[in-house]
């Protein structure tokens, strides 16, 4: 009878199930909202936005992307410590839907940062333990394993897929506030399916892993009280010296998210429980997780520099079928659907295929191309006028390629090459090169503009592609430094 239980969801666990639509109805959540924010925040207020300045729009929705990635790292500690995977999760999707519940209000910039502050927490809560749920579902030696994993992540990309096609139709086309309302409604009925589901689940997942001493979390408090009293005393001399601002605070964000990798490196390279074998692995990681940043910064700016040209610049129909500029942002999951059972076909019958650091190279050259392939309009018909949708239709997915060469390839290696006393914290690495790239994204995206356009688009996809051209030199030396790794 339990056997039978066991394999009622296409052959997998029925707790996959759960997970499953739970992923993707925040994903639905998630990127429905991101696919109207931007135009939210710069549109006139008597267009229902908030009127900021374009650039000032652009830098927040890319420093908020940084934020998500940022706050996973704490995600993964408070489940692993103190409330266990189940709650991490159920707590993060509440505190999602209460944020799209109060950019579903029209109460202005307040509301927009209140919202921000909650997504960022709950995304960070649920982001990453959710995945870890998926993995709990089965034995080392389960066959199915991979193929669950699969069926999750195809769930992911449905719901991504289909978010910004209706919530983006909405936001734009209706009234913003009824868009934002959408994305509520999915998170809402995400958690509904995970707290009925929650009998699916082993007693493990309702447990910290490795929870905390009373002496050790009293150390912790203690820190965050400090970081806390860091935090107002930068917010006061800010205020103080009329610094305080959002473009200022965006820097000071953007700061912290590239400081934070450097740290973690250096405390893993001095550590005294890191063998020397171990060390030469994670200074192989260094380059690897530089490319990977490059390329989050040119794969996630489809939110903003390319959200805008969607706007702006792009022909809004296709024969008789009209778009809302929001709906681009379908071709990132889209391509990623129709590419992956390529890709995956590729890496199993590929036996001379390249090494990670190869793939990574050959990665950045196409999302270099990608950049590259944008100014192609600019020059043939100038910065002006309207061009046709299947110039970014092209973009996207060529990025996509990069994504198949670069993403899969990277969540693999960062776990081969993980030192044994940090396999949690280099997981986390991962998710803080996204946050790195988007980081740098805030800043680069200040100089995109009509006039900068070919400029903008050429100059980063030239950096890319230069990078991932030096990569190639350096893949046997790196390839050496993996110790055994491929």
């Amino acid at each position: 009878m339990e056997d039978k239980q066991e394999k009622t969801f296409f052959g997998q666990p029925h707790g996959l199930s759960t997970l499953f639509f739970t992923e993707m109805w925040e994903r639905f959540s998630y990127y429905g909202m991101r696919a109207i924010l931007l135009f939210y925040m710069y549109f006139a207020l008597d267009k229902g936005g908030l009127g900021f300045d374009k650039t000032t729009a652009m830098s927040v929705m890319a420093i908020y992307g940084s934020m998500v990635y940022l706050a996973s790292v704490v995600g993964g500690w408070l489940s692993d410590r103190i409330w266990g995977s189940f709650k991490t999760v159920f707590i993060g999707g509440v505190l999602i839907m209460l944020g799209h519940i109060a950019l579903a209000m029209p109460m202005g910039a307040a509301a927009l940062f209140i919202s921000i502050a909650l997504i960022v927490a709950g995304t960070g809560l649920l982001k990453p333990n959710v995945s870890e749920m998926v993995g709990s579902l089965y034995s080392e030696d389960d066959r199915r394993r991979d193929a669950g994993f699969s069926m999750f992540v195809f769930g992911i990309n449905l719901g991504s897929f289909i978010a910004p096609i209706i919530v983006g139709a909405v936001g734009q086309k209706i009234n913003f506030h009824l868009g934002f309302s959408l994305a509520a409604v999915g998170m809402f009925f995400g958690l509904i399916q995970y707290y009925r589901g929650r009998s699916q689940f082993s007693k493990g997942n309702s447990k910290p892993t490795d929870p905390i001493a009373a002496d050790e979390l009293s150390s912790v408090i203690r820190r965050i009280i400090i970081g806390l009293i860091a935090v107002v005393i930068i917010v006061a001399a800010m205020q103080f010296t009329g610094n305080l601002n959002i473009d200022n605070i965006v820097l000071i964000i953007s700061i912290v998210a590239i400081a934070l990798p450097i740290i973690y490196f250096y405390r893993m390279l001095a550590s005294k429980k890191v063998t020397k074998k171990e060390r030469s692995r994670v200074l192989a990681y260094i380059p690897l997780f530089i490319a990977a940043a490059v390329f989050w910064g040119i794969e996630e700016s489809g939110s903003v520099v390319l959200a805008l040209f969607a706007e702006d610049r792009t022909v809004l129909h296709i024969g008789h079928m009209s778009l809302a500029a929001s709906s681009f942002q379908s071709l990132n999951p889209l391509f990623i659907m129709l590419l992956t059972p390529l890709f995956v076909w590729l890496w199993s019958t590929w036996k001379k295929q390249p090494s990670a650091p190869g793939k990574f190279a050959v990665g950045l050259i196409f999302a270099g191309l990608s950049y590259m392939f944008m100014a192609l309009p600019g020059l043939l018909n100038g910065t002006t006028g309207r061009v046709s949708p299947f110039w970014l239709i092209g973009s996207w997915f060529i990025v996509e390629i990069a994504e198949m060469l670069i993403s899969p390839i990277g969540l693999s290696i960062t776990t081969k090459l993980a030192p044994k006393a940090f396999q949690a914290q280099m997981m986390s690495m991962w998710f803080l090169a996204d946050a790195a790239g988007q980081a740098v994204n805030a800043q680069l995206v200040r100089l995109y503009s009509p006039q900068t356009e070919i400029r903008y688009f050429l100059g980063i996809g030239i950096v890319s592609a230069i990078f991932g051209i030096i990569l190639i030199f350096f893949v046997k030396p790196i390839h050496k430094l993996m110790e055994g790794v491929n």
